[in-house]
């Protein structure tokens, strides 16, 4: 059988799970587990780096970095920490979180930009990693290896057992067979609502490529409007942040309050009912915003990705924009940089193609003539319509950009 890497088509799936009493403590000592593995070697590396750098006899610091180098594998970490060979805790999670690390440092030498991993906080999210494993002979599908589907309704997953699910799996597993299940994610919100991620593979595609069309689309992102397009079709901001902000307000400061009461009166925050309570309904505030907004772009780009062959956007650092503090919150609530994700992996999903191009001057150049404004002429972001001074053709700020958009994407992919 194929390994995952070896496999050339991958996909994930998120579900819903609804697990017993029993299941949510496996669930909460696993993750926990992971977290405390993780927690250790970074502590482990740390203390390594310290006794590296101070003046104390050479000997005695070897002596110390030699043990605790041997105790960064995973089996004498576990024979030095003995509640980590509790039967109930999944070997495999184990495994992972020591992966989990490796990658982080992987991702720090090659991004340089988050920095050296660090201690992980306990919260109110759990999760955990394991994975499916198959017998030498078993075939490649989804009903046959440890993390295995018993049917459209119940997933059985090692250490917990049978489970009952919810999602749209179905459309996927009604048209395929040959499909290997590889890294497995069980996770809960801060919402108490518990899911399993899966990691699919196969060497057939899991979606078929969407009919040509042969057409081309610019589309330029704003606060004002979501986006425009070079069609000059319109798609307004939905604001979903903006429309609950005071409710959502209100509600914090009455965490806040309760919060502050339960620790003067020296009761723990986790078993303070009423704070929970209130904790629970900010969550789901919280949870209702960002799945609202997930869904917009999330339809929007599907819609964008099957009616044209070709979509060019702007290249956006959002991490820059957020810098202007006037339109920090607009911009944190509009999601370009999801939305550009969406773009990017449908548009190979579905066979189609998705750039993005440099947006110098595509706001203040005449999609008419070429001219550029420049000196006193140059476009504010209060200009919202504006006539070129050369051609004297009357343009949108918005429309025109997205033209200049598509034009600039059109003369890349001709070079």
């Amino acid at each position: 059988m194929k390994s995952m890497s070896e496999l050339e088509y991958h996909y994930g799936i998120k579900v819903r799970i609804y697990p017993s009493y029993k299941q949510k403590e496996l669930i909460k000592l696993n993750s926990n587990i992971s977290r405390t593995i993780y927690n250790k070697l970074v502590g482990i590396d740390r203390e390594v780096y310290h006794l590296s750098k101070i003046g104390l006899p050479i000997k005695i610091v070897q002596t110390r970095i030699d043990e605790l180098k041997r105790r960064k594998k995973i089996r004498e970490l576990s024979n030095h920490y003995q509640y980590m060979e509790d039967k109930r805790i999944d070997s495999l999670a184990k495994a992972n979180a020591v992966q989990n690390y490796l990658k982080a440092w992987q991702m720090f030498r090659e991004v340089h930009k988050a920095g050296v991993p660090k201690f992980h906080k306990k919260g109110y999210f759990e999760k955990y990693q394991t994975n499916c494993q198959y017998p030498k002979k078993a075939k490649m599908n989804i009903y046959s290896g440890s993390v295995r589907f018993l049917d459209n309704k119940h997933i059985q997953v090692p250490k917990l057992g049978k489970l009952r699910i919810k999602g749209q799996h179905k459309r996927i597993f009604d048209h395929k067979t040959d499909i290997r299940i590889g890294t497995v994610t069980v996770n809960k919100d801060a919402c108490n609502r518990y899911f399993v991620s899966l990691q699919l593979g196969s060497d057939t595609p899991f979606v078929s490529e969407k009919i040509k069309t042969g057409t081309s689309i610019g589309i330029d992102l704003n606060t004002e409007n979501f986006l425009t397009t070079s069609n000059n079709v319109v798609f307004s901001n939905p604001r979903f942040y903006r429309r609950v902000k005071k409710r959502l307000a209100k509600e914090q400061r009455t965490l806040s309050r309760r919060g502050t009461r339960a620790k003067s009166e020296k009761r723990k925050l986790r078993t303070s009912k009423n704070y929970q309570k209130q904790r629970l309904l900010v969550s789901q505030l919280s949870t209702k915003i960002k799945n609202q907004r997930h869904n917009f772009l999330n339809k929007l780009s599907t819609t964008l990705i099957n009616n044209h062959d070709l979509v060019v956007a702007e290249e956006l650092r959002s991490s820059n924009l957020l810098k202007n503090h006037a339109l920090a919150m607009s911009i944190s609530d509009v999601g370009w940089r999801t939305f550009l994700s969406m773009l990017t992996y449908k548009a190979d999903l579905y066979g189609k193609t998705f750039i993005t191009i440099n947006p110098k001057n595509t706001t203040q150049t005449c999609s008419t003539c070429g001219h550029v404004m420049s000196g006193d002429n140059k476009l504010t972001l209060s200009d919202r319509q504006w006539d070129c001074p050369i051609c004297k053709a009357h343009h949108s700020r918005d429309h025109n950009a997205a033209i200049n958009i598509l034009n600039k994407g059109l003369l890349t992919i001709t070079q």
